[in-house]
């Protein structure tokens, strides 16, 4: 069984100065809202409704924390962030939120990885590109989880990895890999699962 399996909701943050002490290792979640980050989460962690999302999509504000646990021993964080690009939401929440992502993004040495929900319908916006460009600053690994990939035909997502492997190479100093994710039809759980516990166990292994 997955560690992911044994996560379960930690804390909710809203202020940098409230974010978790110590030096456990994470793993943040971002993506635009309605990309599927929630589902996704969701899948991966094997539960219904361990993240939840917002009936008004851009209205979550705030840092979810999940803790990953072994006998009841915290071991690692998955972190939800903020869905973005939301055009509803005020331009005065949308800076303020943007700054407190940005900062976290650059400055939490506990984070270990960026996991990107990017709606494989829509492809790698221009937000999203911000997010890695934020993150990129770092040097560490980003991952971008295609979304909803049972919308589309085989050669669609086929000729969606091909144009998006070809975007990132803007990025040629960070490493970034691509994968296709489906949480209806369960497609690269295993890939993504493995990946993920790589970067939050790699030490213990």
């Amino acid at each position: 069984m997955s560690k992911l399996h044994q996560a379960r909701f930690f804390t909710t943050v809203n202020e940098l100065h409230t974010l978790p002490v110590g030096n456990l290792p994470e793993i943040a979640f971002a993506g635009r809202s309605n990309a599927g980050k929630s589902s996704a989460i969701n899948t991966l962690c094997n539960q219904k409704r361990l993240a939840f999302a917002s009936k008004t999509p851009g209205r979550t504000q705030h840092i979810n924390y999940f803790g990953i646990y072994a006998n009841d021993e915290l071991l690692a964080y998955l972190v939800d962030l903020p869905g973005y690009g939301y055009a509803a939401v005020g331009e005065g929440t949308r800076s303020h939120w943007n700054e407190i992502l940005s900062t976290y993004l650059q400055t939490r040495q506990n984070l270990v990885g960026l996991i990107l929900i990017v709606d494989c319908r829509r492809g790698l916006t221009d937000l999203d590109q911000q997010m890695i460009e934020w993150f990129g600053v770092t040097k560490k690994p980003i991952h971008i989880l295609l979304t909803k990939s049972d919308k589309q035909t085989f050669s669609e997502n086929r000729d969606l990895l091909n144009r998006i492997s070809e975007q990132v190479k803007q990025f040629a100093s960070l490493s970034i890999s691509v994968q296709l994710f489906s949480s209806t039809k369960r497609v690269g759980i295993q890939e993504s699962d493995t990946l993920i516990q790589k970067w939050l166990f790699q030490e213990s292994k």
